[in-house]
């Protein structure tokens, strides 16, 4: 038997952060577990000292240290011991590397709903900040913020079940409220998919490494998941969206004495003329326009807001999508007005943040209101430049590459746009037959000869 790979272990010194006013926990205890840093912090010295010396003897009785809690193994409770939010806290930090940032927003989402609901039967109500501290808490690293809530941190200790206590019947109860939203509104399908589809993963990865005998998650109810992909299936009602004529009146009309709503027009209008995502508009640069003096120009989508101020890969890759005369003119002028550099973002509020979703949202429905049509959601201006380029009679193909969709995607979510397209598909088939389609009212071509009727064969009989 070959013998376990040698760790090395090193414990530094206390770090003191006493300095530091606004350090609730200024005493941190640092040390690595094979080039992975860990720490914890205290409120006195003497705590720390007390669990840095723990750690020291540890070291020194040659024990193993986890990998994942930079912990000594020995220290680590049995499964039935070990708290679900204790747990959860240990997958996040295993998954956060290779977790996309929107990912990882979401997943900590999902288990600041998740992990109040695994708690005592006969706990009382949680703390009301209990979802914000787990939200600040379950990163790697948040447990030792300063701003962490010691009673929320106080409940789920004493509440909290440990893994060994999870069961089918109690977590099918837990996936029934996963559904239901703080006011007890039943939530979208995705977004309570979203959130069982976390929590049991959680519980998965638990089982996977042996922290428990078998899965307990209960298998999903019958119907539900076939509910959930008809949901997903549904198509933009194309009814609701403006026409051309009409999005150019709400566009004119977001302009308002508001400094800021210039910008919410600019963004609007390459939003429907470009099709772009609002995560897409809102980290636009000049480096990345095709502004010529003349003639058509481009946009190289290559940049979204995946967080808040945060840039990252467009969520369908990058692409380039044409823009017409009229738009290369109205962001030249833009640029040309702010004096804005290459790497320098298009959009900024006066205190160069980024433009707030729900100021856009409110100048678009006041513009909406203005010219007399119901309010349109931000996204609705692509779900708007989509329909009228199908109606314009663009490919399929060069639609869904402009948008960044696959041509399924593309048909299956604007389908109602092709209604009526038979009639001017028929003219363009019939114009490319065009006289060699002629063929087809003379098939007989020219009278043929009629065969004389076979003379019917008899056999003759011997000796006649």
């Amino acid at each position: 038997m070959s013998k376990a790979r040698p760790q090395e272990v090193r414990i530094w010194s206390i770090q003191d952060r006493t300095t530091r006013v606004d350090a609730r926990k200024p005493w941190v205890v640092r040390w690595i577990v094979d080039t992975k840093r860990f720490s914890k912090a205290f409120r006195t010295k003497a705590e720390g000292d007390r669990y840095r010396s723990r750690l020291v003897v540890a070291q020194q009785d040659g024990e193993r240290f986890e990998t994942q809690t930079g912990r000594p193994t020995s220290w680590m409770p049995a499964p039935d011991e070990l708290q679900v939010y204790v747990w959860a806290r240990q997958w996040v930090n295993e998954e956060w590397q290779d977790w996309a940032p929107r990912s990882r927003r979401s997943a900590v989402e999902a288990l600041s709903r998740f992990l109040p609901l695994v708690c005592d039967p006969t706990a009382p109500a949680p703390p009301d900040e209990l979802r914000a501290h787990l939200r600040t808490t379950l990163p790697p690293g948040g447990a030792e913020t300063d701003g962490s809530s010691a009673e929320a941190e106080d409940w789920l200790r004493r509440w909290g079940l440990s893994l060994g206590a999870l069961g089918r019947e109690l977590l099918a109860d837990v996936d029934r409220q996963l559904g239901v939203g703080v006011a007890g509104q039943q939530l979208a399908a995705s977004t309570a998919a979203r959130y069982r589809k976390v929590a049991h993963r959680c519980v998965r990865r638990a089982h996977e490494l042996g922290r428990l005998t078998s899965d307990p998650w209960p298998p999903t109810p019958r119907g539900r998941s076939q509910r959930e992909a008809r949901r997903k299936r549904s198509t933009v009602d194309i009814r609701r969206l403006p026409d051309p004529a009409t999005m150019a009146a709400i566009v004119k009309a977001i302009r308002s004495h508001q400094p800021g709503s210039r910008t919410y027009q600019v963004m609007t209008a390459v939003a429907y003329i470009a099709g772009l995502r609002p995560s897409e508009v809102v980290m636009l640069r000049p480096s990345a326009l095709r502004l010529p003096a003349e003639g058509w120009g481009a946009i190289h989508v290559v940049e979204a807001d995946v967080d808040w101020d945060e840039p990252g890969e467009p969520k369908t890759g990058p692409r380039s999508v044409p823009i017409p005369p009229e738009l290369v003119g109205m962001l030249r002028a833009w640029i040309a007005e702010h004096d804005l550099g290459a790497a320098a973002l298009l959009f900024r509020t006066r205190t160069d943040r980024r433009p707030a979703p729900s100021n856009w949202a409110r100048a678009l429905q006041r513009a909406c209101r203005t010219v007399g049509r119901e309010p349109m959601r931000v996204y609705d201006c692509r779900h708007a430049c989509a329909t009228t380029w199908l109606r314009a009679g663009v490919p399929l193909g060069e639609v869904a590459r402009r948008l960044g969709h696959s041509v399924e995607t593309l048909v299956t979510t604007y389908v109602g746009a092709l209604d009526g397209d038979d009639t001017a598909a028929n003219e363009l088939i019939g114009a490319a037959l065009g006289p060699s389609g002629a063929w087809m009212t003379d098939l007989d071509g020219p009278a043929r000869k009629s065969r004389p009727a076979p003379v019917p064969r008899t056999t003759a009989k011997p000796g006649e």
